[in-house]
């Protein structure tokens, strides 16, 4: 059940190629502007956070720290892909009908494409350019 779960689908080249850019190209965004800045914050002592879903600041600043920073590099190397988007997902669709609900597209625009990115990588799997691929194959 699980090999099933990580295999990655079988594609062509051209298709491969455009989930490893999309891959370590939305994973590399995710830790520069959202991943590693949180981890900074708590490396440096502020634990304060927003508490969308009522887990606790800190709690709350834990879970982004994993989602963004830490599956995000399970991301880049295709490793246990699948699975590593299940938090990316969430954190994103929190950040969207709870943290931006009220606000206007503008607002919304970045999660929501960032869920749209994950959902469709989580479909088609990491591809053969990945941990994935050679653990699972």
């Amino acid at each position: 059940m699980l090999q099933k779960f990580f295999k990655p689908q079988i594609l062509s080249v051209y298709a491969n190629l455009g989930v490893l850019f999309l891959r370590i190209g939305t994973a590399l965004l995710m830790i520069a502007g959202h991943g590693y800045p949180k981890l900074q914050k708590y490396h440096g002592g502020d634990t304060s956070f927003g508490d969308p879903i009522g887990l606790g600041q800190e709690t709350s600043l834990l879970l982004a720290i994993v989602a963004e920073f830490v599956c995000s590099l399970f991301l880049i190397f295709g490793l246990f892909t699948r699975a590593a988007l299940i938090p990316l997902i969430i954190t994103m669709l929190v950040a969207l009908f709870v943290i931006h609900a009220a606000d206007p597209l503008g607002k919304q625009e970045l999660p929501l494409l960032y869920v749209l990115i994950y959902l469709t990588i989580f479909i088609t799997g990491s591809g053969r350019y990945s941990a994935d691929y050679n653990i699972f194959k």
